[in-house]
């Protein structure tokens, strides 16, 4: 068995186009993820951006991943490059991570839409949201973004956030801790502890500010 952090980068396809838009609002841009063996140990990584076909890259989306049309003018579409992906994979026996289900909902999506031989449902069948998982562990009733879950473990965000390599490789360390219960829960204790309000301390409130906006399990 092997495990494959996913992070994808998405664009969205051009207004004027509502009948595309209606199956296919955004298209995969970058695709960034992370090979683990069977000891959660990474072996590989691989990174490609995809030209999108029905769009020019928007300036909010050029401002957060810092992509722009001149670098994926020369690069391939998205069928060739999920091929190329799953050639990478290579194995049926496999369990695909990402932090949260945007991921393969965008996958589903267009691979439905370009990919007409391939089985969305093989996505399904081998996917994991490790936000949520990650959440239930912790007893968050919320939704972390990775960069705070970064943080909840005292580590710095490694790369640059929306780099989709990036944010497979910090999702990939967070996977990676969570094999190891006991240093799990050492790690994550005070998140644990402001979670649960009767434990509630100003000084954890101040480290992590972006927590008492959620709402928590009672």
């Amino acid at each position: 068995m092997i495990h494959i952090v996913i992070d994808l980068e998405m664009n969205p396809v051009r207004q004027s186009l509502k009948e595309i838009r209606r199956q296919l609002p955004d298209e995969v841009i970058e695709i960034g993820a992370v090979k683990l063996d069977d000891n959660f140990k990474q072996v590989d990584e691989f990174q490609r951006y995809v030209r999108p076909e029905y769009s020019k890259i928007t300036r909010h989306i050029k401002k957060l991943t810092g992509i722009t049309d001149e670098m994926l003018e020369d690069k391939n579409t998205f069928a060739v490059e999920f091929k190329n992906f799953m050639d990478w994979i290579a194995t049926d026996e496999v369990t695909l991570y990402s932090w949260s289900n945007s991921d393969i909902n965008q996958l589903k999506s267009e691979c439905a839409f370009k990919l007409e031989d391939f089985d969305v449902q093989w996505l399904e069948r081998h996917w994991i949201d490790l936000q949520k998982e990650f959440d239930d562990r912790i007893g968050l009733n919320g939704n972390l973004a990775l960069n705070h879950a970064v943080g909840a473990m005292n580590k710095n965000f490694k790369g640059t956030q929306h780099s989709a390599l990036a944010d497979a490789i910090n999702t990939a360390a967070i996977l990676m801790l969570m094999q190891d219960e006991a240093e799990f829960k050492r790690t994550m204790q005070p998140i644990i502890d402001l979670i649960n309000p009767s434990r509630l301390s100003s000084s954890i409130g101040e480290l992590y500010p972006e927590l008492a906006a959620l709402k928590f399990d009672e």
